[in-house]
């Protein structure tokens, strides 16, 4: 995750037409997050076609080198990405790609990042400390991103505020509750992300200074 190749977006947002434009652009999202925050789940939740996932079952050659610690549940883990679709509006596509969470993927992420606009870092209140390798990853790297908290059935109420205090986030990061079983929750945050990289790209066009 050392990689300094730029990330390939430079200008990118000059193109997505308004609500009237009648040419759709597609737009490179990714969704990152610790290991079993649901990122898999935001994904086929939200899509509007099948779907692709690349999830393997755990063997017990990971126990040594995967962290199960409080999602000791799952049963499989994504080894290579995830990749959805969904339309925002008329002239706007989304096309999702998951990153994988554990720490021997993340070799991944490089190439995944490459022309991405934007990222969703999912957060799992339970074990919020692993979204800060995400967050420090798209901060490096210049890349507009929010962070959406997972509401686990048992994990803690923590506030917006709470999270991004504990996060040590901008005040320009969006922060936002969600749960990504439920499609619309997920669309939510995914529309908030691209209001969020439009305001970032607007503030870059008239500082003349690039995100990236």
């Amino acid at each position: 995750m050392d990689s300094k190749r730029s990330n390939g977006n430079s200008g990118a947002m000059s193109e997505i037409p308004s609500a009237g434009g009648s040419v759709p652009v597609a737009v490179k999202i990714l969704v990152a997050g610790g290991f079993g925050v649901g990122k898999t789940t935001l994904v086929a939740a939200v899509s509007e076609i099948t779907p692709l996932q690349t999830e393997e079952l755990l063997t017990d050659k990971g126990v040594d080198v995967d962290d199960t610690a409080g999602v000791e549940h799952k049963t499989t883990t994504t080894v290579a990405m995830d990749f959805g679709r969904i339309t925002i509006r008329d002239g706007l596509v989304l096309y999702l790609f998951g990153t994988p969470g554990q720490n021997r993927f993340w070799f991944m992420w490089d190439e995944l990042s490459y022309g991405a606009l934007g990222a969703v870092v999912l957060a799992d209140t339970r074990r919020l400390a692993d979204c800060f390798p995400a967050v420090d990853y798209f901060e490096s790297r210049g890349l507009p991103f929010v962070v959406g908290v997972n509401c686990f059935d048992d994990g803690y109420a923590y506030t917006s505020d709470e999270i991004r205090d504990a996060l040590d986030l901008s005040e320009d990061t969006p922060v936002v509750l969600c749960d990504v079983r439920d499609r619309k929750s997920g669309k939510d945050v995914l529309t908030l992300l691209v209001r969020h990289v439009l305001t970032v790209h607007q503030r870059e066009y008239e500082s003349g200074v690039p995100v990236s």
